[in-house]
């Protein structure tokens, strides 16, 4: 087995919710190929992610999908150093089958696998954008990380090393919106859906709770800093049943920015106590969201602070930035076929 200290070139894959995605890249952090087969459209109907369909899904499109990677590249299996793979967290099923894949890859070319923290893989994926070349340039930075079912604010003193700021104590931001779309009609998922209809808003004097509580059990379980949005959109359901002639145009803006502000002002209460933060990045999926972005990076920089923003291809699901995790982070190979882990902890972590 090749050494993993000599990773050159890795193929990563990534099955952890709906979407199926190879990536192919190489040292220091090159994307050579990244792929990614979305499953938006199986689940539409039922209005969210049905894990036995994303499974079956993630095992018909795994094939195609790295083949396509490898050939992409332009190069040839043969010349993989290393595969990654997601273990978690995310659906069992569909994470068994990417690790499976992986492993059988792994095995057949005789190279290191090194089984990857999802959410780690968001992280890192902020070393994509062209303002975070070095991490010494923009470590510690402040990460805010916002995807369909993870909102939490890291500091990451250097990649590998993180401290957990601030979390959910019980709906995600992207969760919250994908329900809240359900409740106003629109399709999954429902952060776009919600962002475009809000652009169309004309009134805008409706409002909605933020969801940053308060007290001492919220700080226990989501650290200094926790978040909240279950209760936003039991806000939502209430409104709508009090006030069902109110344009959902105007529903929506207000929604979107009961969301939106609640993640700006965590982010700006940390930026007030903590005077080491030399960067802040959004990373996830809901990164992608316009609104957010500009807010974050008024607030930012308006402090002097660099405001890194992701790309749009990697800031949904994608194998690139699980191939970034071992390239950019000390980390062991596999020995042995890792579990898929639903609910794995994210290495080199503290809560404050």
């Amino acid at each position: 087995m090749k050494s993993p200290k000599l990773i050159m070139r890795l193929l990563a894959i990534e099955s952890s919710c709906d979407e199926t995605a190879a990536a192919v890249l190489s040292s220091p952090l090159q994307v050579e190929s990244s792929v990614v087969a979305s499953q938006i459209e199986d689940h539409q109907p039922f209005g969210g992610v049905v894990p036995e369909l994303a499974a079956r899904e993630h095992v018909k499109a795994l094939p195609f999908v790295l083949k396509q990677a490898v050939a992409e590249s332009g190069r040839g299996w043969e010349d993989l150093d290393a595969v990654a793979v997601s273990q978690g967290p995310g659906l069992s099923s569909s994470l068994l089958a990417g690790l499976s894949a992986g492993w059988a890859v792994s095995r057949r070319l005789g190279i290191p696998f090194y089984p990857v923290h999802h959410l780690e893989g968001h992280v890192m994926s902020l070393f994509f954008s062209q303002q975070a070349q070095e991490a010494e340039e923009v470590c510690p930075a402040l990460v805010l990380l916002v995807t369909g079912g993870h909102t939490a604010l890291l500091k990451m003193t250097a990649p590998g090393d993180y401290e957990i700021l601030g979390r959910s104590i019980d709906d995600a931001a992207g969760e919250a919106l994908d329900k809240g779309a359900r409740l106003l009609g629109l399709d999954y998922p429902g952060g776009p859906e919600i962002e475009r209809l809000a652009s169309d808003a004309v009134r805008r004097d409706t409002w909605f709770p933020l969801g940053t509580p308060h007290g001492e059990e919220a700080k226990k379980r989501g650290g200094p800093f926790p978040f909240s949005f279950s209760g936003l959109k039991t806000s939502l359901r209430v409104f709508l049943e009090r006030e069902p002639s109110t344009a959902r145009a105007e529903v929506a803006y207000a929604y979107q920015h009961a969301v939106m502000h609640t993640l700006v002002k965590r982010v700006d209460q940390v930026l007030q106590n903590d005077r080491e933060i030399r960067s802040v990045a959004c990373v996830g999926g809901v990164a992608k969201n316009q609104v957010l972005n500009q807010e974050l990076r008024a607030r930012v920089e308006a402090r002097a602070l660099p405001f890194i923003t992701v790309p749009g291809p990697y800031c949904t699901d994608n194998a690139a930035m699980i191939g970034a995790v071992p390239l950019m982070t000390e980390m062991d190979a596999a020995d042995v076929f890792p579990a898929a882990d639903p609910n794995l902890p994210l290495r080199g972590l503290r809560l404050r």
